[in-house]
């Protein structure tokens, strides 16, 4: 079947679909991206409302000038629609950031002093590293266990508390028990942040129902590559928190002493923000709610299984995973070749067959040397062996790029 006669249900489209990749002998194949986890391309309706905004661009809050007034006007409505998208409490606050990892150090310097934060070490290092005092946890052997160890590591612990946990592993896509966790931590008196950066790309998310207190996630993997990220939550830590950048728009009042914002909006978001960013974001919320996530997760589902099928059946081609194969899981697949080193795969995906793909570690050491039964000792950054290959899949993926990736694996195994 060609790329031209594929069907795709999904009626919103990103940027790129039809770019054109070389290849081994200086062809021209069409790119097979498969590496959303990392960065998705630019929807369509995003670049539209970015190009839309652009001509009246101007400064943001305190302008009298209209095209101030109507930037300043577009850029809070983009905070509006963010807290639509993630349903989250009407009095919740929606602070802008340059993606989750800034997100998360954003909120590690508001917690209240003494604040220890539970954290396991399946998380990416966004979530992992930021704590100025924290309890890691190893990898659980199922999702109950999960639950047993925030239990009993929140149980032991005096004081402000927070739990932090990732909605959906950025290793191998698999689903965490956050509702679970987090009537826990409520039950110990402690919070709760979700790490979503992985989730809302594939899933809808409803803050207020799971009752969550923090959330956060970057605009550049929901399809909005402009550099904004968010948190969103509770606004008391991050009313009486320092000021993450202390210049103008953080204060009220400059004189002998500095009156600080106590809302936390404009308190963490010192500085001329990311105008374009925000509004590039927020039109990924529009669009995603208004494609309508049963089509998109349906979509999804049947590509993920024709990958994970294809891949079981490549012999000395092994899936990654913590919790099994029929764990739920989004639109990641991480594995490992035998005879290849993760690097040596992915160049030779990109060289021979115009298909993007990821390795490494994903900016989760800890995860993925457990996964592949590693010691601590066993590679850092720059090290090609303690290490894997990652497939992502989001909107404008299709059939021909699975098995063309399927293809190309079992050519690859089949040269060792």
């Amino acid at each position: 079947m060609s790329v031209a006669t594929i069907s795709h249900p999904v009626q919103v489209k990103v940027l790129g679909e039809d770019l054109e990749v070389p290849v081994k002998g200086g062809r021209l194949v069409s790119y097979a991206n498969l590496d959303y986890a990392a960065s998705a391309p630019c929807l369509e309706p995003v670049s539209a409302a970015v190009a839309a905004a652009l001509p009246a661009y101007s400064s943001v809050h305190r302008g009298a000038g209209y095209a101030s007034q109507l930037t300043t006007a577009r850029y809070e409505q983009a905070r509006h629609t963010v807290r639509a998208f993630v349903g989250a409490r009407t009095d919740d606050a929606v602070i802008f950031t340059r993606n989750t990892t800034d997100a998360t150090n954003l909120l590690a310097r508001c917690l209240p002093e003494g604040t220890t934060t539970v954290v396991f070490d399946t998380e990416h290092h966004a979530s992992l590293l930021p704590w100025p005092k924290a309890v890691r946890l190893a990898p659980p052997a199922f999702p109950g266990e999960a639950v047993r160890q925030a239990d009993e590591a929140l149980a032991a612990i005096e004081g402000p508390k927070l739990l932090v946990v990732t909605a959906a592993s950025n290793v191998t896509g698999e689903l965490w028990p956050i509702a679970a966790l987090a009537h826990i931590a409520h039950r110990h008196g402690a919070r709760i942040l979700v790490d979503a950066a992985q989730l809302v790309p594939h899933r809808r998310l409803n803050l207020t129902a799971l009752d969550l207190d923090y959330v956060a996630f970057s605009g550049h993997k929901l399809y909005a590559p402009f550099g904004a990220g968010v948190l969103v939550g509770r606004r008391d830590w991050l009313s009486e928190g320092e000021p993450y950048l202390k210049g103008g728009g953080a204060v009220k009042a400059v004189a002998d002493a500095v009156e600080w914002h106590e809302d936390p909006e404009p308190r963490h978001e010192a500085g001329t923000p990311n105008v374009l960013g925000a509004i590039a974001l927020a039109a990924a919320c529009d669009a995603l709610t208004a494609t309508g996530w049963t089509a998109l997760v349906r979509e999804e589902e049947r590509l993920v299984s024709r990958l994970r099928e294809g891949l079981a059946a490549i012999e000395g081609v092994h899936e990654l995973s913590l919790w099994g194969p029929d764990h739920p899981r989004v639109g990641i697949v991480s594995f490992v070749v035998d005879g290849y080193t993760s690097r040596e795969v992915a160049e030779a995906l990109s060289g021979e067959y115009g298909i993007g793909v990821r390795d490494g570690k994903f900016c989760a050491h800890p995860f993925v040397r457990h996964l592949l039964g590693a010691t601590e000792h066993d590679g850092g950054c720059e090290d090609g062996t303690t290490s894997a290959v990652r497939a992502s899949i989001g909107i404008g993926s299709n059939e021909e790029h699975i098995d063309r990736l399927i293809g190309a694996l079992r050519d690859l195994a089949a040269r060792r």
